[in-house]
């Protein structure tokens, strides 16, 4: 059977003969550690582990892709502005691949867009190497933001099509832990070699090559997409002012930390080593306070949930601005809880804007709420490398302690002058990453309705 080809009765066959990693068709099916484990969930989990390898190998390179640029573009010249403009246009391109991967999924199916658009990603590493210049790169940010999308959304909906809503959210959570825990280790591959040689340019392009042969290798019947359809974001403004901010303004500080966060880090003085432990800092910040923020905003107005942690993020953003340099130590801790604070942000926003739609609405409102989010993270290191390139490295703090400020003082107005919904109506919190795609989020609002 040719790969990607379709086997019209999966539930007959082996795992040998429908896939040799990831079968849809024996995931229905109880493996043995599962049925001695007397668990669905951890059959699920044999059943998808080499679609979160695969993923998790990408999340790898793309951690490692990030600060690696931040850091030869400083020695390569560039301002902190103009570089701020090469990482935003990442986000740009992660928009436009949102709305062009279901399109080419539709005509020729998962795997090859998924093998095309990874192939792409590997030669743009390179090619960074290559041409050393900031149109050149802006091309090819641009380009790896739009693969990035359809990974994300190839892989997501293949993930949602072969887990049934028994351990639909647990699955979920483990993806996210994987794909965030693989940005942040990212990072620390900066310590196998020089930023201004090729092998870390080299090693990106192998990890994005090789997180291919588990997908390759994935045989079984193609997974439906379907595109959510489109909800004007004005009625979404009108009846959800603040999710709708608080969802720009998580993407500004996200993208600022991920897009610009080694540029700052460089700046304030801090070794090689201890940017990638910076960067990395930020990131797991982000996967270890996901689920209690979570699970705190399912006990109390999330919006007073949203105030507290965004009016913290800008406290932490103002108390690093007297920490010494020489200070490591400090602060790893101040960027972890940054992380902590920011990235879980946009879980918070989408579950506080889902107590006020209807079931029907929430997968509509899903691709609307993305794109929103890809703006601001598309602005955030744009306008946070401008002000870097004004006021030195406190531009970043700076920048990041505004927003956070605005954003916690728009969260007590809606506070004062709209009434909160009671607890009881309020759905339980979902833990999606800013980075997450529209069918991740589409997918966890069918489970809602269905329960």
């Amino acid at each position: 059977m040719a790969i990607g080809s379709h086997n019209p009765n999966p539930e007959n066959s082996s795992p040998t003969t429908t896939g040799l990693f990831f079968n849809p068709g024996y995931i229905q099916r109880r493996s043995l550690l599962g049925k001695i484990l007397k668990t669905p969930f951890v059959d699920a989990i044999l059943g998808c582990w080499a679609l979160f390898l695969g993923m998790g190998i990408v999340m790898l390179g793309n951690g490692l892709q990030g600060p690696l640029l931040n850091l030869r573009a400083i020695m390569e010249g560039f301002s902190p502005a103009v570089t701020g403009i090469v990482m935003s246009c990442y986000f740009s391109g992660f928009l436009v691949g949102s709305k062009i991967t279901p399109i080419l999924v539709s005509r020729v199916g998962h795997v090859r867009v998924f093998a095309a658009l990874a192939s792409i990603i590997s030669v743009s590493a390179l090619l960074h190497a290559i041409f050393i210049s900031p149109v050149a790169w802006i091309v090819m940010r641009f380009l790896t933001g739009v693969c990035f999308a359809g990974l994300y959304i190839v892989a997501e909906s293949w993930l949602n099509e072969n887990i049934n809503n028994e351990t639909r959210g647990k699955m979920l959570s483990v993806y996210m832990v994987i794909t965030l825990g693989g940005m942040g280790c990212g990072p620390l591959l900066l310590n196998t070699a020089a930023p201004g040689s090729f092998e870390l340019f080299i090693l990106v392009s192998v990890l994005f090559s090789v997180a291919l042969v588990p997908i390759l290798l994935t045989i079984g019947p193609m997974p439906a997409f379907e595109t959510p359809q489109k909800v004007k974001l004005t009625e979404l403004n009108r009846e959800i002012p603040l999710g709708i901010a608080g969802c720009f303004i998580t993407g500004v500080s996200n993208g600022t930390i991920v897009g610009i966060g080694a540029v700052y880090a460089e700046n304030i003085g801090l070794s090689l080593v201890q940017v990638s432990l910076f960067m990395s800092a930020a990131l797991w910040g982000g996967v270890m306070f996901q689920w209690p923020i979570g699970a705190i905003s399912d006990k109390l107005d999330r919006r007073f949930v949203l105030m507290s942690v965004t009016f913290i993020a800008a406290l932490i953003a103002t108390f690093a601005l007297v920490i010494r340099p020489e200070h490591i130590l400090s602060h790893l801790i101040i960027i972890g809880l940054m992380g902590g604070m920011s990235f879980p942000m946009y879980s918070l926003n989408i579950a506080m804007i889902n107590d006020r739609l209807q079931p029907d609405q929430m997968v509509a409102a899903s691709s609307s709420l993305v794109l929103v989010a890809g703006t601001g993270a598309f602005f955030g290191p744009m306008l946070a490398g401008g002000a870097i390139a004004y006021l030195g490295a406190p531009g970043f703090l700076f920048f990041l302690a505004i927003i956070h400020a605005s954003l916690g003082t728009f969260a007590l107005y809606r506070m004062r002058s709209v009434p909160t919904i009671p607890l009881d109506e309020q759905g339980p919190s979902v833990y999606l990453a800013r980075t997450s795609s529209v069918a991740m989020a589409a997918a966890f609002e069918n489970d809602q309705d269905e329960a």
